[in-house]
């Protein structure tokens, strides 16, 4: 079994949703019409490209004056294969010795995959060979850091953590200066996701970056949003609020193995023009993968 027909088998329903009602869609067809354009649309915004993402690809094959099925079905691959490549990205993790520790902070709403996000992380930094400390920032869910030090003992990661309720900030500037003390290569910090209280929320992270900033200066290096595929245009709404309030990176896409909403992708990056860095695709450790746009895109055509 080759590398793309692995991804395309974690990406099923997605690509069932999405590539599987093209192909109906154009089987029925022997030449483009408006008709075939409105379904065409209709198909893209239900697998949750959204309506900006739908009518560029649209436009595409329209400008292109293309007609025949096949070629349409090409055309639709070459256009979001050009949207995620636009604004791929790679991690950020300085390894000079004056700019380690490169540190990760890793936010979202919770029950988005963080935590798990963290740990798989820190085993795979530790498998190359890294230093990992982890942040226990996110102090009102005691659930979270209990499963952080889970994870922490499983990768070798020491987790500081502070009593239920604390300053996040103070968890985070004692983490900092644990990194360097112990000559740690990644510092990975954990944060709240309570939404609800947005406001709230989005002055702690604040608060976090600051005492980055000024304990450690160019860090954070990365400040990574982790969202649901499963929650589709939701996602998205997410990804407003996070980028629009404290800035981010990159995007950490968990959980595309269980959707069929995993076009959420491309809205993503078309509209924040934001990397998506990370997806997680399963629940094993090799699961949480490096995104590739063309490998992305081959998995889903590929049959």
């Amino acid at each position: 079994m080759n590398f793309f027909t692995k991804l395309g088998n974690k990406l099923t329903r997605t690509k069932d949703k999405l590539i599987g009602d093209i192909d109906v869609l154009l089987s029925r067809w022997k030449k483009a019409d408006p008709a075939l354009f409105d379904e065409l649309e209709e198909i893209l915004i239900s697998a949750d490209m959204g309506m900006p993402v739908a009518e560029r690809l649209i436009e595409k094959i329209k400008r292109e004056k293309i007609t025949e099925p096949q070629a349409i079905k090409e055309a639709i691959k070459e256009g979001m294969l050009a949207i995620l490549m636009e604004h791929q990205g790679m991690l950020n993790l300085p390894d000079a010795s004056d700019a380690r520790p490169a540190v990760v902070v890793i936010v979202g709403v919770n029950g988005t995959g963080k935590t798990t996000t963290i740990g798989k992380m820190s085993e795979r930094l530790r498998r190359e060979g890294k230093k990992v400390i982890i942040a226990a920032a996110d102090t009102f869910r005691a659930a979270a850091i209990d499963q952080l030090n889970i994870w922490g003992e499983r990768s070798g990661a020491a987790v500081i953590r502070h009593a239920d309720g604390a300053d996040p900030a103070a968890v985070v500037f004692d983490a900092l200066s644990a990194a360097k003390a112990r000559g740690a290569d990644v510092l990975i910090v954990d944060t709240a996701g309570r939404l609800h209280t947005r406001v709230n929320l989005m002055e702690e992270l604040k608060k976090i970056r600051r005492v980055l900033e000024r304990g450690h200066p160019g860090s954070p290096h990365e400040v990574l949003l982790v969202l649901d595929a499963t929650a589709g245009q939701n996602s998205l709404v997410q990804a407003r609020i996070f980028s629009k309030d404290i800035g981010i990176t990159g995007i950490v896409l968990t959980k595309l193995d269980g959707t069929a909403k995993g076009g959420i992708i491309f809205g993503i990056m078309e509209e924040l023009k934001v990397p998506v860095k990370m997806i997680g695709v399963g629940e094993g450790i090799e699961d949480l993968k490096d995104f590739n746009a063309q490998e992305f895109v081959e998995a889903l055509f590929e049959t």
